[in-house]
């Protein structure tokens, strides 16, 4: 991948997946019990990278829940996406694209569950204030029982219930209909613990999908790698990204970062 611009805010974007297509397996049993009468609005988790984009995607063509806004996790200080090391003016333009409002929990640096849990709440809270009837968030969680069962009982202890439109999805096949579906990002972080530096600041394309080592999961699901979308059916517009500078931090993570071009 070259340094310079990634994606071309004039360039259409790519409609090729039909969200339609989930309906059949959307949302597992124990989340979703019986017809909906009407569409239920719901929120998603949104951390600017590919599974929540694609959860967005999916819920778009479900019958039964209507995303109407988004909650993005930002630490305080840094002025960026929790993980994903986003820049908050990247992940506003990333938003304007989704046509939808974002809600910003902001947590300190170096936060514990306790902190996490405050942040969120809060912004769910916001979310209410702002939005109305919404009892309802989706995580783009894809296999880790752990994870989803401590964001089932986080969202039950405030009365909100957790939906996992991703959950059981066999990771390869994921990541190829993302590609394939018109979705196009980058990595913004590597755990070099467990992927080699090298793919810091790679495209997130089929090119990647085939240079991951065996045992490194195709979506990065066990915390290999986080990413940036820059287009996909998702978003109304693809968006003009500029590739930075590459660190380590922690002595593990090697970030690269990415500005609006």
């Amino acid at each position: 991948m070259s340094e310079g611009t990634l994606a071309s805010l004039e360039r259409p974007v790519k409609q090729h997946s039909d969200p339609s297509t989930y309906r059949a397996h959307l949302f597992p049993t124990r989340m979703a019990q019986g017809a909906c009468s009407r569409m239920t609005p719901t929120l998603v988790s949104w951390s600017g990278g590919k599974d929540a984009a694609w959860t967005l995607h999916a819920l778009r063509g479900s019958d039964a829940f209507e995303p109407v806004g988004l909650v993005t996790t930002l630490t305080q200080g840094h002025d960026r996406v929790a993980m994903h090391r986003i820049r908050h003016e990247l992940l506003l333009e990333q938003v304007r694209a989704t046509g939808l409002p974002v809600i910003e929990a902001w947590q300190p640096q170096r936060p514990d569950n306790e902190a996490y849990e405050r942040a969120f709440v809060a912004a769910l809270s916001e979310a209410r204030e702002r939005l109305g009837e919404v009892g309802h968030i989706a995580f783009g969680d894809i296999f880790l029982e752990d994870v989803r069962s401590w964001r089932e009982a986080l969202c039950a202890r405030h009365g909100w219930g957790a939906l996992f439109p991703l959950f059981g999805r066999e990771t390869g096949a994921l990541a190829r209909e993302m590609v394939e579906g018109g979705l196009r990002g980058v990595l913004t972080c590597v755990d070099t613990e467990q992927l080699d530096a090298k793919f810091s600041g790679h495209a997130f394309d089929e090119g990647l999908l085939e240079a991951l080592p065996k045992g490194v999961d195709p979506c990065g699901e066990r915390g290999e790698f986080h990413t940036l979308v820059t287009e996909g059916p998702m978003l109304a517009r693809a968006l003009a990204v500029r590739k930075g500078e590459q660190v380590l931090r922690d002595g593990r993570f090697a970030f690269t970062d990415f500005a609006p071009a």
